[in-house]
């Protein structure tokens, strides 16, 4: 069984996909300490051929609450109609952008539930079946360090992988990891590239990005494209 813990982004880019895709149970990462200034809550889309950054307001943000303790604004109309203007002519915008309002004006306005949905409602809509589940929801030591917290998460489930995204190459160790018994990889995306209308191709952009432009079955495809490190 293979374990991915991520802290929770919204609509994040497609490498995180990848990551979720890759495991049997991903983990959204959310009683760690919330990051101003990160993408938890915001992204970049494509306007008039260039990247922009959406930001969706969690009130009361601040870098000593928990990401669990916070929640999103309700006022999305500024968010959503962005994105609509921006892809409105897009090939798949009439299947693609109710997800996204309904992802966005989710009832419940935590930011790890919210982020959840942006995950869960996609692989729904991709027709890929995935579990994923709140750090909050687990029972393991959160007195440990960085790496021994996800080793402890992924003992709790009684997998012997674990996935994390590229970056963590400067924060964990493999032979940390197989001393106690995992298997440590890193997952790192090919360069994915697609039509975005007639526009020079801008990469790293929200996950709304890939769906507008991108018929299912190919973005299922693109889900296999990494490398593991």
């Amino acid at each position: 069984m293979v374990i991915a813990v991520m802290q929770p982004y919204l609509f994040p880019y497609f490498g995180y996909y990848q990551l979720v895709n890759c495991a049997d149970k991903f983990v959204v990462y959310d009683d760690v300490n919330y990051i101003k200034g990160g993408y938890i809550n915001r992204n970049n889309i494509l306007v008039k051929g260039q990247s922009q950054r959406f930001t969706v307001p969690v009130p009361g943000a601040s870098s000593n609450k928990k990401i669990k303790e916070l929640s999103f604004s309700s006022d999305v109309k500024k968010v959503l109609s962005t994105i609509q203007q921006s892809y409105s002519k897009a090939l798949f915008f009439n299947e693609i952008f109710p997800i996204v309002e309904a992802i966005l004006t989710y009832e419940d306005r935590s930011l790890a539930e919210v982020c959840k949905q942006s995950l869960s409602q996609v692989f729904a809509y991709l027709g890929v079946e995935k579990e994923i589940i709140k750090s909050s929801e687990l029972d393991y030591d959160h007195s440990l360090s960085a790496a021994d917290r996800l080793i402890d998460i992924t003992r709790r489930f009684g997998a012997n992988k674990y996935i994390n995204s590229i970056g963590g190459q400067s924060l964990y160790n493999k032979d940390y990891f197989q001393s106690n018994g995992i298997e440590l990889s890193f997952i790192k995306m090919d360069e994915v590239s697609y039509t975005q209308a007639n526009n020079k191709f801008v990469p790293y952009l929200s996950m709304i990005d890939v769906l507008m432009w991108c018929k299912k079955e190919r973005v299922v495809e693109m889900l296999k494209s990494y490398k593991m490190v």
